[in-house]
């Protein structure tokens, strides 16, 4: 296993530090030491001095990492636990060392076009109505359709395309491998269909990001303007075509960690939420949000996303005002969240709560 220099600085950097220890929503949920930036820096540091190999075990827990970058975000000193952490996955895969799991994701990639091995979602409509396109995702294609965004973007009077075909943005290709080739192929055949379009809007956080993000950073030509739609549809309500009543319900946010960090983006959602009833803050929101569901992740670690979900609906209860109503536009995050939701409290999509106060 060959690190760059950078990753190299990083890894030492982090080794002997708990800056970011109380953080991390793995190592909080299982209590193990290894699953904190610190010890996975450890062992990474033994690799890269070759004083031990690169073993299955140091490998599992490299997939361990959500990449939700709560790390990054608790560190004052600028360390990046979650760029090593993605070279040590292109690394296993250059070395021919990917667990099991991860290469059966990869092989259901290949024959299905998503890594759950999901057939093809015959209930998603295909929609030809002008240059904006609709992009669900593979989560949301995988797992149910956005049907409720869908009917919120037409009353809206919005003419856009939803593709029968859609091309996976790459998202889960760069979270199994880094910066593989074969990550840059998908994404590259994704951005000649998608630049057919003017604007592209992502249902998912996950697919806007890699498609702000990672295309540049692959050199991927990408020439339609990417917006969330969260950012959208905030838009909607604001130029007056969406017509939303306050309802007077108070709703949680449950921000999405890609939003919040990678992206930068929180209030949108909350303009939203503003115009339908009243924000209700967690303790820990905006860039200091916790993840609350990782898809991906829960194909080979379902009982810890179970707990990671858990423990946001707990951050949810003690708020200093406890949460009655979440709501997310995270894909993952709901579809974890609705796994392990309490009796008491209600979850929905930002677009279900638009279309109850319309």
């Amino acid at each position: 296993m060959q690190f760059s220099q950078k990753a190299k600085e990083h890894i030492d950097s982090c080794r002997f530090c708990w800056m970011c220890h109380h953080v991390c929503p793995i190592g909080n949920a299982t209590g193990l030491e290894r699953n904190t930036a610190r010890a996975r820096a450890l062992g990474l540091s033994l690799v890269a001095r070759d004083a031990i190999e690169y073993s299955e075990d140091i490998i599992n827990n490299v997939y361990e990492c959500t990449l939700c970058g709560g790390c990054m975000t608790d560190c004052v000193t600028g360390w990046d636990p979650v760029m090593f952490a993605k070279e040590a996955r292109l690394g296993a895969a250059l070395d021919g060392k990917l667990p099991e799991y991860v290469m059966t994701m990869l092989k259901n990639f290949e024959e299905k076009g998503n890594i759950y091995g999901a057939d093809r979602n015959e209930n998603i409509p295909e929609i030809k109505g002008g240059d904006i396109l609709f992009f669900l995702g593979e989560d949301a294609r995988a797992k149910g359709c956005a049907k409720v965004a869908v009917d919120v973007l037409k009353a809206a009077g919005v003419e856009f395309t939803m593709l029968k075909d859609e091309p996976n943005s790459g998202y889960s290709m760069d979270f199994l491998l880094g910066a593989a080739a074969e990550a840059k192929t998908v994404m590259e055949t994704c951005a000649k269909t998608l630049n057919g379009y003017k604007t592209v809007v992502c249902y998912d956080p996950a697919d806007a990001k890699v498609m702000k993000r990672e295309y540049k950073e692959y050199g991927v030509d990408m020439n339609a303007e990417v917006v969330t739609f969260t950012e959208f549809l905030a838009g909607l309500i604001k130029d007056g075509r969406l017509n939303v009543k306050n309802c007077g319900e108070e709703f949680t946010v449950q921000d999405s960690t890609i939003l919040a960090r990678d992206l930068e983006e929180t209030e949108p959602i909350r303009e939203i939420l503003s115009a339908c009833g009243n924000v209700n803050e967690m303790l820990l929101n905006r860039e200091h949000t916790v993840l609350a569901g990782n898809l991906i992740m829960n194909e080979y670690m379902p009982d810890v996303m179970e707990k990671v979900a858990q423990r946001r609906w707990f951050n949810a209860e003690n708020a200093p005002k406890k949460a009655t109503t979440v709501v997310t536009s995270s894909v993952a995050d709901y579809a974890l969240l609705a796994t392990t939701k309490p009796e008491d409290m209600e979850l929905l999509k930002v677009e279900e709560v638009v279309a109850k106060c319309l």
